[in-house]
């Protein structure tokens, strides 16, 4: 049983971590949007592979204000996210959620400014526009053919949109693509796979396949969480129980396959891996389970969920994962891992673990 008062306080620890090593960064390099360290540096000239990040420093600045009051928080908060606007109306990625939803939705409910929303209402609808009606899915960045787990983390902000304009076919758009990851990337023991292909000419679902994990057919875990998280998030706007039940299937998976200190490797199936911790898995599962625990009717998984979210929480919050005892490590949180495959990113820092880590921090805190 985690003791909720030293956990509390180490999360306050963490928090103002945090803060020292996000200063270090706005300060050392103004206007740019990292997405993962090599060797501890967020500077360098590595691959991207695809342009997603930019609205987790912004979410961060917004935490550090919400968690200190300090005004230079959110100067800096304010200012990360008016350098992405323009995202607004990008059709190149999949990923608007991650962009608006972490950062500029943070700004809107802090002050209830109309203009706010209407930019985030704009993303939502420029997301819907990625819909294929043949397969009924919202395409990934990589093929028209391509459909992404990672899409039902960015899918909430469909949601919002279509609810604010009273857009029937936008909220149709929403949940059909839920619907449709849920047959066909999510498997009846609770793993998801990465990515589905689709025949463009009938929309007949082919195959699962995977960029991340260890195989098509394999639980590739920053995936799982994905879908742990953006299924609640689909629940709690549509209401539709079936994202619920679905959400649950993945939570009990990541429960019932990573090891008791709730860290997961980067796949569940990878025979010997080489990395034994993916730490942003963790920090999304754990964010993603503080949800659950509110969305779920039973009060009996309610408990499960948040214990084992905290569980996580009080196992990042070592020195094993968080920086604080690194000398010179620029990131928050170690041990994460963008993409293996292509040795991005691997046992670093990564700028959606730092977000989702915090997140989970300040829902501890009660602040989320």
């Amino acid at each position: 049983m985690t003791d909720r008062s030293l956990l509390r306080a180490k999360c306050r620890t963490a928090l103002d971590f945090a803060g020292t090593q996000l200063r270090h960064l706005v300060e050392i390099y103004p206007d740019f949007f990292p997405m993962y360290t090599v060797q501890g540096k967020w500077k360098h000239s590595g691959e991207a592979w695809t342009n997603w990040c930019e609205g987790f420093l912004g979410g961060q600045l917004w935490m550090m204000y919400k968690h200190t009051g300090d005004a230079y928080w959110r100067a800096k908060a304010e200012h990360y996210s008016r350098l992405v606007e323009h995202r607004k109306t990008d059709r190149n990625v999949h990923d608007l959620g991650f962009v608006f939803w972490s950062s500029w939705k943070r700004w809107y409910d802090l002050t209830g400014d109309d203009r706010l929303k209407a930019v985030i209402v704009e993303a939502g609808q420029t997301m819907g526009l990625r819909f294929k009606e043949k397969g009924q899915y919202l395409r990934s960045f990589v093929a028209d053919e391509s459909l992404f787990i990672d899409i039902m983390m960015n899918v909430g902000i469909i949601y919002y949109a279509a609810l604010q304009t009273q857009d029937a076919d936008l909220l149709r758009i929403a949940n059909q693509h839920c619907l449709t990851t849920r047959k066909t990337l999510v498997r009846g023991d609770g793993s998801t796979a990465h990515e589905g292909i689709f025949d463009l000419e009938t929309g007949e679902f082919l195959r699962q396949s995977t960029h991340q994990g260890w195989r098509g057919d394999s639980s590739w875990a920053r995936g799982l969480t994905w879908a742990l998280y953006g299924f609640g998030t689909a629940y709690s706007f549509s209401g539709d129980v079936r994202f619920l039940q679905t959400a649950e299937a993945c939570a009990n998976f990541y429960m019932e396959r990573t090891p008791d200190h709730g860290v997961p490797p980067n796949d569940w199936d990878e025979p010997n891996p080489a990395y034994p911790y993916e730490s942003s898995a963790a920090a999304i599962a754990a964010s993603g389970l503080l949800n659950l625990a509110k969305l779920t009717g039973d009060p009996a998984r309610a408990r499960l969920y948040e214990g084992y979210a905290l569980r996580i929480v009080d196992t990042l919050t070592e020195p094993e994962f968080l920086a604080v005892e690194t000398p010179g490590w620029e990131g928050i949180l170690k041990h994460g891992m963008y993409h293996e495959r292509k040795s991005l990113g691997v046992d670093e820092s990564v700028m959606w673990g730092e977000h989702f880590f915090m997140e989970a921090l300040c829902k501890v805190l009660g602040y989320a």
